[in-house]
């Protein structure tokens, strides 16, 4: 692999980054979003009492950001239920239209698809996991239903480990350190140490297979994404069935077409 490194922090911009209790962190604001991310995973309808739990706020603080969001359009309420509107998919319109790498990747995605057959995907590491910032059209089993903004963690999935083995020594040891290294399958690899010779291997190999570790019969294959400064910025990955799918074909048949993509990529991915 090379020797770019990646970072799950962003890098340093002109704006100084207050941590949470900092003199320019507004705390509304913080918890408005939060008040939002509480119905991800839930049912599409929610109390006022079920977003406080799962917010961890108080109803109180709850009740204020609900009825804001309610007055800007971002929440619809009946009677006790509130739920998120369409509005919402600004936000991450926004993140969309103004970011290179979903625009670039989204043709190379439905190409690589095309030619394995196969569900396809472009993620970013931030914090413990992986975000889906691209995908494919094609998608063949239901688990593999996973839209633009999902969040799946970065242990124990082909391209959070792809992300991962490029971190910094110091990097990495925070985060083995801080990550909860939950186990979804009896596969999962949850011990800091053994995880760390997985990554080790990755950064060597300059790609990463994941044999049902975070779903049974899942298995995924994923490359790093250089931009055209030589840095890290995704990882682009496959994902398939293991009972129809051997690592073999994975590693005979896909891999030069993830690879060949990721390098297409790479010069159009300014930066």
């Amino acid at each position: 692999m090379a020797s770019s490194r990646a970072s799950p922090i962003a890098t340093q911009s002109d704006i100084d980054v207050d941590p949470p209790g900092g003199r320019n962190f507004v705390t509304a604001l913080a918890r408005g979003l939060s008040v939002i991310e509480a119905f991800d995973g839930q049912d599409t309808q929610m109390t006022l009492s079920d977003v406080a739990r799962v917010a961890n706020l108080s109803r109180a603080t709850v009740r204020r950001s609900l009825l804001t969001l309610q007055a800007l359009g971002y929440v619809t309420a009946s009677g006790r239920y509130f739920s998120l509107s369409p509005q919402v998919l600004t936000l991450a319109r926004a993140y969309l239209s103004s970011s290179l790498l979903p625009r670039v990747a989204q043709p190379f995605l439905e190409r690589v698809s095309e030619i394995i057959a196969e569900s396809c995907s472009v993620s970013i590491l931030h914090g413990e996991e992986v975000i889906y910032v691209a995908r494919s059209s094609r998608k063949r089993m239901a688990s593999l239903h996973r839209d633009v903004g999902t969040h799946l963690p970065a242990h124990c999935t082909s391209m959070g480990r792809v992300l991962l083995a490029t971190l910094s020594a110091g990097e990495l040891d925070r985060f083995l350190r801080s990550a909860v290294l939950g186990a979804f399958t009896p596969h999962t690899v949850t011990d800091p140490a053994a995880l760390r010779l997985v990554l080790a291997q990755a950064a060597r190999d300059g790609w990463c297979l994941v044999d049902q570790e975070l779903e049974i019969d899942l298995r995924s294959l994923a490359v790093p994404v250089c931009n055209g400064g030589g840095r890290v910025v995704a990882a682009l990955n496959v994902s398939t069935q293991a009972g129809r799918t051997s690592r073999e074909h994975m590693l005979t048949v896909f891999l030069p077409v993830l690879r060949a993509a990721a390098a297409d990529m790479r010069p159009l991915l300014v930066g």
